[in-house]
């Protein structure tokens, strides 16, 4: 039976632990993938065990360390590590010559003389290659697998004879206005805004004006009417495959990372904290669109979405997709922590981010902006045509005062389709950066070697105010899995 998180950080602890890391990572090695049974002390398995008599090499060296981060700024940031291989007398230099990037690597930890069913997995990513940063020793680059992400979401082009035979068939989610669809058939005026079923064509315009038109929801088509007198756009609901129509971020992630990309590199339900999206789903309905009718990757598509909500994609160090966001309070019941579980003089002051009075944010984007519309049409639609992002923003005139800061904030893009719902996510941004924030730092005993990023956890120490305790939110973890030490960040 697998120990609980309490045993497993006690044995960590124990002074008679033999700890030892097992590397499971695949190459491609003269023309065939191969895995290569690495560890850092000598390992060979049961009869019984999966994989049976493997005999893992005592070649790891020095400290492995994972890196997980929440971004401050909200960009997406990808974990990364590094294994070090010994290579004393150059008897590993062939290495150099296969292919290791992209590969799947995993690690695990246990003790030596545990069954290989009861090490625990650290770690579930992806190879980014191998270097030498020393003559005695190979380094093989650990990435997490949101790399597989960095892929097209589509690729798939109109084909044929005709002028746009190059151009990419369209990709549309949620609810998306006035967006330029492509035309696929000049002779029967048939244009597309999808590569697949669609829940709804809200309606067609002819530089601007509405016009009718018959459309086919199952092939994400329509068909003009009568021939254009300009340009053609319009709002469509879009992809509703399997009969299902999505409109929410997590359900839109989970449909892009699972069914778009390079097929060998999709995510499976395998790949996902289902209790994590699941969650997130629940606390976050806003619906909202995406449009794509040019080469986007699969993690920039999924990484604007997330930001719509202030959200980031991360993976779980086992390899698992969550959607988690900077948020204080933070989610969950805080871990208590003190100095018995620091370092001793490890704490420090680590970041302190700029403090924000006011935070603007676009929403309901006009996809294809069209300025001087000549049609009798509403002027106020003309002037909404002509307008790429309508914005709301929130303000704290005390606090600009207090600080001196402009009134005026770069406008953040969302993908958020009503005032109300950009307006609550402005607001929520100014209330966590109006004040002065703090990222503590500090290194962690094994005690805390399983700490989760985007935890809660309350720091109480004798420096930088923190004597009465301070709950902050876990923004950085670098675990060094050999010698059991993890600096932690909390922003707080």
């Amino acid at each position: 039976m697998a120990l609980t998180d309490s045993q497993y950080l006690a044995w960590l602890n124990s002074p008679s632990a033999i700890r030892c890391l097992l590397v499971e990572a695949s190459a491609l090695v003269d023309g065939v993938e191969t895995v290569r049974y690495l560890s850092s002390a000598g390992y060979v398995t049961g009869a019984l065990d999966v994989p049976a008599h493997a005999a893992y090499l005592a070649v790891v060296r020095g400290g492995v360390t994972i890196t997980e981060k929440l971004s401050i700024d909200g960009s997406a940031s990808l974990s990364f590590g590094d294994i070090e291989i010994g290579n004393e007398n150059g008897e590993r230099d062939a290495w150099l010559d296969d292919v290791w990037a992209n590969r799947p690597v995993n690690l695990f930890m246990g003790d030596v003389r545990w069954p290989r069913a009861d090490f625990r997995q650290i770690f579930s990513g992806m190879l980014a290659g191998i270097s030498s940063r020393e003559r005695n020793t190979l380094n093989l680059a650990l990435r997490d697998k949101l790399q597989r992400l960095n892929t097209p979401v589509s690729d798939t082009k109109l084909g044929g004879t005709g002028e746009n035979r190059d151009r990419l068939i369209p990709f549309c989610a949620g609810e998306c206005h006035n967006v330029e669809p492509l035309l696929i058939d000049a002779a029967q005026l048939k244009y597309q805004v999808h590569d697949g079923a669609i829940e709804r064509i809200i309606e067609v315009r002819d530089n601007g004006m509405p016009v009718a038109f018959i459309e086919d929801l199952a092939a994400g088509t329509f068909t003009l009417a009568s021939n254009p007198a300009g340009l053609i756009t319009c709002s469509v609901q879009g992809d509703k495959a399997g009969g299902v129509y999505r409109n929410t971020v997590a359900a839109l992630v989970q449909r892009i990372v699972t069914g778009y990309g390079k097929a060998a590199d999709r995510f499976t339900a395998g790949d996902l904290d289902a209790d994590n999206l699941t969650a997130f789903e629940a606390l976050h309905p806003q619906p909202v669109g995406l449009y794509l009718a040019d080469r986007t990757n699969v993690l920039q598509a999924c990484a604007d979405l997330a930001s719509s909500v202030g959200a980031q994609l991360v993976m779980t160090a086992t390899g698992l997709l969550q959607l988690l966001k900077i948020a204080l309070p933070p989610a969950g019941v805080p871990v208590a922590v003190t100095s018995q579980h620091m370092a001793e003089d490890s704490m420090h002051i680590a970041d302190r981010p700029a403090v924000q009075a006011s935070v603007k944010a676009g929403y309901c984007r006009c996809w294809t902006v069209q300025s001087d519309l000549q049609t009798g049409i509403p002027e106020q639609h003309k002037k909404l045509f002509g307008m790429e992002w309508l914005t709301t923003t929130a303000l704290d005139a005390a606090v600009a005062g207090a600080w001196r800061l402009s009134t005026e904030s770069e406008q953040i893009q969302t993908l958020l389709l009503t005032e109300s719902d950009a307006g609550g996510e402005a607001a929520r941004r100014l209330a966590l950066w109006s004040v002065q924030r703090t990222v503590f730092g500090y290194t962690g005993t094994p005690a805390l070697m399983l700490a989760a990023l985007g935890s809660a956890q309350t720091l109480t120490h004798g420096r930088f105010g923190l004597g009465g305790g301070v709950t902050g939110q876990v923004v950085g973890l670098s675990r060094d899995w050999l010698t059991c030490r993890t600096q932690i960040e909390v922003l707080a």
